[in-house]
């Protein structure tokens, strides 16, 4: 879905004569061609303001378990776009390449301008596969890649950028909220939507083609592609019942399904079964996981926690002891799925006893240091967090051996309940000097130098969390606050500390203020 083009009509056919994109060692694939008067650092800007606005969302999910699992899916596609020739240079450069998650319980996904893109809970909960949730991001990142966003925005030209950002978070809003987003929709959105429908059939005919190059060559099974369709051909059958707008902004043609169709069957004539299963087996039992744990994430509500736990217990009571499953069995994934769930939902319905035994449980059945094997790991250090405990992992851990970004601030919690905050800060400091939009990064390093009773360096750290979150006024004064503290106690002043905050004052004031001048021009 490209949300800035969301309405759903009888699209007309573009006009033809593309071209092909030819990288080394890809398929030709005709392209539509880049007739955007848009530029990148245009587009960008667009997105910054619609991100912004996204950081402040109730309803954006930031777990980083949850978010390392669609990293892993992500960054190959990304790794198979540039290899490919898909991703230019300058989009790489320039555009954010971020994936948001919304705690929405329907089946959608959508790319916005300057490369970001909008995950919704109810579809990691409902592929049956990772190579089903690489189909719908490699589509999604296409749309981006072939500048269609641009495009579309090209054609309506007369339109503000800032009102065009409103606009698309008034579609955003509808799309999840159908009440929420209208007063952001009147006016010129009809207009706006209209002028973009010419494009839409052949666009997506455009993202299919090219997203799937970028996924086989990613390493995901064209089955994703064929489970994907299969989904939303029933639910077209079944005339959608509000559960996928995803299919509502990517209505099914005859040429796309036949398209595909061909697309599968070729790649399975020539592609290496054996090989196929192998890497299917592997990851199964970490999307089980994951896709439960997006399931409780959406709040789906007491009774479904239960249900959860009591199925999982169930499931617990069956297996033999000494677990005699194997660990790479098809029936071992789905285990693991129910096991981890009911865990993650007895914890949530804090009863801390059934989540332990079902972890003990599962811990049999996922075994290894895999990443399913991390996974089971992380959720017993969350269960120890919730009930207040200081995870028994605290007392070993080395955060400069950590294997992820969820490993890494996972155990960052752990380690300050355990007192070690020095360690943390260490760590966290390292992190983000690689990684300086990390937002919550910066938050828990806010935290450890409270604990250290570092106000300023504390301080500055919150600021640099707004600053990750574009929310440069929240920022500003925050980094002026810290000034004010180091004034007011000059003996203690960190003098390295405050040189950096005055640079990023400046910094962040220069932000402002082109902002400010950037809008006057747009208006």
């Amino acid at each position: 879905m490209v949300l800035i083009a969301a309405a759903t009509a009888s699209p007309a056919q573009a006009p033809g004569g593309g071209t092909l994109l030819t990288a080394p060692g890809a398929r030709s694939l005709p392209t539509l061609g880049d007739n955007s008067d848009l530029s990148p650092a245009a587009e960008r800007r667009i997105g910054d303001r619609i991100a912004a606005s996204i950081y402040r969302d109730p309803d954006l999910v930031e777990d980083p378990v949850l978010a390392g699992y669609l990293q892993g899916i992500w960054q190959p596609l990304m790794a198979a776009a540039r290899a490919r020739g898909e991703l230019s240079a300058e989009l790489d450069e320039r555009f954010a390449w971020e994936l948001f998650m919304f705690r929405d319980r329907s089946i959608n996904a959508f790319a916005l301008p300057g490369g970001y893109f909008g995950v919704h809970l109810g579809l990691i909960s409902s592929v049956s596969n990772a190579d089903e949730l690489a189909a719908v991001l490699a589509h999604e990142m296409s749309h981006v890649t072939q500048r269609h966003i641009s495009r579309l925005m090209t054609q309506q030209s007369r339109q503000a950028p800032w009102m065009i950002a409103a606009m698309v978070l008034g579609a955003l809003a509808a799309s999840r909220h159908p009440d929420a987003g209208t007063a952001a929709m009147v006016g010129g959105q009809a207009i706006l939507a209209q002028g973009q429908l010419n494009f839409s059939r052949d666009m997506e005919r455009e993202a299919d083609r090219v997203g799937f190059g970028v996924m086989e060559d990613a390493g995901y099974a064209s089955r994703g592609i064929s489970g994907m369709f299969e989904k939303l051909q029933q639910a077209n059958r079944l005339n959608d019942n509000g559960s996928f707008p995803y299919l509502r902004s990517h209505p099914l043609t005859t040429e796309r399904i036949a398209e595909a169709q061909a697309r599968v069957q070729l790649a399975a004539a020539v592609a290496s079964p054996a090989g196929q299963q192998a890497a299917a087996e592997r990851t199964q039992r970490l999307h089980a996981m994951m896709a439960v744990r997006a399931r409780i994430l959406a709040v789906p509500g007491v009774d479904v926690l239960r249900t959860l736990v009591a199925e999982a217990q169930r499931r617990a009571a069956a297996l033999p002891a000494p677990l005699a499953v194997s660990a790479a069995s098809a029936t071992s994934s789905r285990d693991a799925g129910t096991l981890y769930g009911g865990a993650f939902a007895a914890a949530q319905l804090r009863d801390f006893a059934a989540a332990r035994s079902l972890l003990e449980r599962l811990a049999g059945v996922v075994g290894g240091q895999d990443a399913a094997g991390k996974a089971v790991q992380l959720l017993a250090v969350e269960v120890d967090l919730l009930e207040g405990k200081v995870p028994a992992a605290a007392a070993t851990a080395d955060l400069g051996k950590a294997g992820s970004r969820a490993e890494l601030l996972l155990m960052s919690k752990a380690l300050m309940a355990a007192q070690r905050a020095p360690d943390v800060s260490q760590a966290l400091q390292t992190w983000v000097a690689v990684h300086p939009r990390d937002a919550m990064a910066w938050q828990l390093l806010a935290v450890a130098y409270g604990q250290q009773n570092q106000p300023v360096r504390a301080i500055r750290a919150d600021a640099e969390s707004r600053a990750a979150q574009l929310d440069y006024g929240a920022a500003l004064d925050r980094f002026k606050a810290a000034q004010g503290l180091m004034r007011s106690q000059p003996g203690r002043a960190d003098y390295v500390e405050a040189s950096i905050i005055d640079t990023r004052t400046r910094q962040t004031e220069s932000i402002l203020k082109e902002q400010a001048l950037q809008e006057k021009i747009d208006r």
